[in-house]
């Protein structure tokens, strides 16, 4: 559901989450971890720290590091830099008029249903939940 260069995104950002808090990774060692072609990576970077996801040191022993606690960085946050998230009452056929609840196009109770779980999703979970971090309370 979720576009290749967020999802490479959010592999960046589990990447250096698992490297600890303080941690400073150079993009080349991200894209080696990640599998991410380096040069596609260092644009999504570059968004990621334009946007205040990720801090950054030039020069000899430089790299990318989290602006915050992956805690505090939410999926929706980092999707959105890269792709948009329709709306919750969006037609999935591209309707601009007539798909509401009362007058559905012939996707829309189950795309409303699918379209609010993904978007619940991507609002509740946060990079600290794509690292390799104690699991959440309410996993199962």
């Amino acid at each position: 559901m979720i576009s290749i260069t967020s999802e490479y995104a959010l592999r960046a950002l589990a990447t250096l989450a698992d490297a600890g808090t303080e941690a400073t990774l150079q993009a080349r060692e991200i894209a080696s971890q990640t599998s991410v072609p380096a040069s596609y990576l260092s644009k999504i970077l570059t968004t990621l720290r334009r946007a205040g996801v990720l801090g950054g040191t030039r020069g000899i022993g430089g790299g990318y590091c989290l602006a915050r606690k992956p805690e505090e960085i939410a999926l929706i946050e980092v999707i959105e830099l890269f792709e948009v998230v329709r709306p919750n009452n969006a037609c999935l056929l591209g309707r601009s008029e007539g798909c509401d609840d009362e007058h559905p196009c012939g996707a829309h109770a189950a795309w409303k249903k699918v379209h609010g779980a993904y978007q619940e999703f991507l609002a509740s979970r946060t990079v600290a939940d794509l690292a390799r971090v104690e699991p959440r309370e309410d996993s199962t």
